[in-house]
């Protein structure tokens, strides 16, 4: 994995730990990013009038393709909490209705249903999902205990952000679509960190963000709508799609995707971003990534006597290349500085239900030695506090 380390712009000095918060873009694609930017300065109105339509088409068929869907059923937005918007802001919902989703949740997702519930006058529940997880089965049960008759909506993460674990969301739709209940997937740790089919996911709706773990440009993100779901979304920003004309009724795609004067430089780059993953056999990336974070957490539980938040040999696994890690029970407020002070290392560390956690990305660019700077940084640190 070291030589890939060359081919992202990230600072050589710094140990990035923290790919999960905002990505990074390698350098082939960051250079098509700029190629589409110069593309329409050297002709804006030919770019945006004749040119973008067609190659944004193009896109979101290569995207659909990668996705496990098709292009008409994707829209582009700038990141998923855009997308978020888009489909709680539609959903006609009120008092007696229910919404219901896990304590894992992203927290701008949980503003953004809590501000619409006190709005609208509906209930927003956020259903215990207890650790350390077991089963897949046993998570669903669990979760399925919220659902009530009022259960209108059900919103959850595919990789929730706080703990990393993977849902099984599959399933949850499936069981929803049974009981009529509409479903949205948060999908924003998702594309380029596990393989996806979307069609076979079975959600009304899914959002994606494309500048994490697939490494496209910051703002490339996706919105996908199942067919016969698509027309309960109204547009968030309303512009020429929104009309029908004779000669074209209005479809999913015109209604949501033109929003005025917009650089899609960020949306046309992201094939290349799926191009530069299959050159490098991103299947196997992901499994020495891994491998490595799965080092860190035997090493630190072992050292520390913790349990990790899922079992260590259950299959599939539930996570992949971002791992949510305890941490003893020491005073770690001022960790993250120590480690950009002390190492010049970025990683998140967070109280989780009050137990103190670091939520370690491992990408394509980090090594083994980086690995052992995190174990030796967290031992190091524990005695510090437990002496001080």
């Amino acid at each position: 994995m070291n030589s890939l380390r060359q081919l992202f712009l990230l600072d050589q000095d710094i140990i990035f730990f923290n790919h999960g918060s905002f990505g990074a873009t390698p350098r082939p694609v960051f250079e098509s990013y700029q190629r589409w930017q110069r593309e329409m300065e050297r002709n804006p109105v030919k770019f945006i009038q004749r040119r973008v339509n067609d190659l944004l088409a193009q896109a979101r068929a290569e995207l659909g393709q990668y996705l496990g869907t098709g292009g008409d059923n994707l829209i582009f937005v700038t990141n998923a909490t855009f997308g978020m918007n888009v489909v709680i802001r539609s959903l006609k919902l009120g008092p007696g209705d229910e919404v219901l989703t896990t304590d894992h949740e992203y927290g701008a997702v949980n503003n953004n249903w809590n501000f619409m519930s006190e709005k609208l006058g509906f209930k927003y529940i956020n259903q215990p999902i207890p650790l350390p997880v077991t089963t897949r089965e046993a998570f669903v049960e669990t979760f399925w205990k919220g659902v009530t008759p009022q259960t209108r909506v059900i919103s959850i993460s595919h990789i929730a952000s706080p703990t990393a674990l993977t849902f099984p969301v599959q399933e949850i739709c499936r069981r929803a679509r049974q009981a009529g209940i509409i479903t949205l997937v948060d999908g924003a740790h998702a594309p380029g960190q596990i393989p996806l089919q979307l069609d076979e996911i079975g959600a009304d709706f899914y959002v994606g963000n494309l500048h994490k773990w697939l490494c496209a440009p910051k703002g490339a993100g996706f919105l996908y709508a199942r067919a016969d779901s698509q027309a309960l979304l109204e547009p968030l920003v309303v512009s020429h799609g929104w009309r029908s004309t004779p000669d074209h009724p209005r479809t999913f795609v015109d209604i949501q995707q033109y929003q005025g004067t917009r650089d899609n430089a960020a949306f046309l780059a992201v094939p290349d971003a799926i191009r530069f993953q299959a050159e490098h056999h991103w299947d196997q990336i992901r499994a020495s990534c891994h491998a490595l974070a799965a080092d860190a957490q035997s090493r630190i539980c072992e050292a520390f006597d913790l349990q990790p938040l899922s079992p260590v040999d259950y299959q599939p696994a539930w996570w992949s290349q971002m791992l949510t890690l305890p941490l003893p029970r020491v005073d770690w407020s001022g960790f993250g500085k120590y480690l950009l002070d002390h190492y010049r290392m970025e990683i998140p560390i967070h109280p989780w239900r009050e137990r103190p956690s670091a939520r370690l990305s491992v990408q394509a660019y980090n090594t083994p030695d980086e690995i052992d700077v995190f174990v030796n940084a967290v031992k190091v640190y524990a005695q510090q506090q437990k002496a001080a």
